[in-house]
């Protein structure tokens, strides 16, 4: 590896930690443009990726070990750590090409995960946090996962979450016929959900948001009606389901809140539906009667039953990754050996020039042109038949994917192997990576 640098993954998500240690650690914003600001000044930290979402925080680093990876988690948690996965090399490659094509997904196929690791990609990149290695890689892993979508049937008829709260919702309604539905701030789940439940024949959606442009602009886009955020607790008492999906950092909607409500609609049931992460809805709404709380990791038991139909499209998508994999993996290990193969020549090279001249230099004048030049061609000739044994082997251990033979090679001769693309220098502001970025978005 070029400088001793490796790719390192450290993470948690829905598959190994609960909803309240994930809400501990994730970051939107601000906040995680900092903590990405923060990773790439780590010494021996090239380069930096966080992916954050409701379902998962990953943390990818182009660096000497996985140590500042994990200073991540545990110094936002202290029970992370019994949570995290650990993976680095191709393992890492390969799992961010999963979740880039939604085999590791609570919902597989769902789409929402690509444009999310577009996003984490296109912050790195705007922070200058991710440089040459990492634009690589995730533009291969987008690349793979528009193969996957387009290759197989793994997308076709897939549950997303705005499914999921369908069947919910249908479980304790059976329809939404003379019902109203609330969107508790403007996140994009809310919107689709609120699509999605319209098909139980929901003919009214009430809309209320902190920000009341976001929140009109919302309720125009499902056919609904915005209200003030002031109007929350009387809004509540209108509403039978609310989907709750907003950035604040804590509980909008609170069991006291909530029991207060309850007395209003002389218990009515209502079923509330929390998409947000950290959590927005109190756990301790589900405790009181004719209350149906749900939040994204209750999800997870509703969408099993539904994946046992798209086994065998996510078996044929593993095989489209692993293929990329394989490819990206060689594709890097040959970089990491061309620099070596042409210091070692050059070096070779170097040596030879300088003692066939000296060797010309003490019997030149007995030497006529032609003799000249035999000499010179004889250093060359050893050049190339002492090289060619190495530069095949460094080549075959390039394509096999074994990057412990350039090192060596680079360490015995004393060259420098690290690809010219990847000592750019980290300061600068980052704008045409930003550009790419948000093209790759676009």
């Amino acid at each position: 590896m070029s400088g001793g640098r490796e790719i390192f993954l450290v993470g948690l998500s829905h598959k190994s930690a609960p909803i309240e240690v994930r809400e501990r650690v994730a970051l939107t914003g601000d906040a995680l443009k900092a903590a990405l600001c923060d990773l790439k000044e780590t010494e021996g930290v090239a380069e930096a990726l966080v992916v954050s979402t409701c379902n998962r925080v990953e943390v990818f680093v182009h660096s000497s070990g996985d140590e500042p990876a994990r200073r991540f988690f545990t110094c936002r948690s202290s029970e992370a750590s019994e949570h995290l996965y650990v993976k680095h090399g191709v393992d890492a490659i390969r799992h961010l090409f999963r979740v880039s094509s939604s085999l590791d997904s609570m919902v597989v196929g769902e789409q929402q995960i690509l444009g999310q690791v577009k996003e984490a990609y296109g912050l790195a990149s705007a922070a200058s946090a991710a440089g040459s290695y990492f634009s690589r890689l995730c533009n291969r892993a987008f690349a793979t996962a528009k193969r996957v979508r387009t290759e197989t049937d793994i997308g076709k008829g897939a549950t997303s979450m705005s499914q999921v709260a369908v069947e919910l919702v249908e479980k304790i309604f059976g329809d939404l016929r003379g019902r109203s539905i609330l969107l508790v701030g403007a996140g994009k789940m809310g919107a689709l959900s609120a699509k999605a439940l319209q098909v139980l024949g929901a003919d009214r959606i009430l809309v209320t948001n902190r920000s009341p442009e976001r929140g009109q602009a919302l309720a125009t886009q499902v056919g609904g009606t915005f209200r003030p955020w002031d109007e929350l607790t009387r809004l509540l008492v209108e509403a039978d389901v609310v989907i709750v999906s907003t950035g604040a950092p804590t509980f909008v909607l609170t069991r006291d809140m909530l029991h207060g409500v309850m007395k209003a609609r002389r218990h009515r049931s209502i079923c509330l539906i929390d998409l947000a992460v950290p959590r927005n809805v109190d756990p301790a709404c589900a405790d009181l009667g004719d209350v149906y709380a749900y939040d994204v990791d209750d999800m997870e038991k509703v969408v099993a039953s539904t994946q046992e139909a798209r086994k065998g499209e996510a078996l044929r998508a593993e095989a489209i990754i692993e293929a990329e994999v394989m490819a990206f993996a060689k594709e890097r290990e040959a970089r990491a050996a061309l620099p070596v193969l042409a210091e070692l020549r050059r070096h070779a090279e170097k040596i030879a020039r300088a003692e066939a001249e000296r060797t010309l230099a003490q019997v030149g004048l007995k030497l006529d042109e032609k003799g000249r030049k035999s000499v010179e061609a004889m250093a060359q000739a050893i050049v190339n038949k002492l090289l060619h044994g190495p530069t095949a082997r460094l080549k075959e251990a390039a394509a096999s994917g074994d990057s412990s033979l350039p090192g060596a090679a680079a360490e015995l001769f004393g060259i420098d192997n690290e690809p010219a693309a990847e000592k750019e220098p980290r300061a600068g502001n980052g704008t045409g990576r930003a550009s790419a970025a948000a093209s790759e978005r676009s």
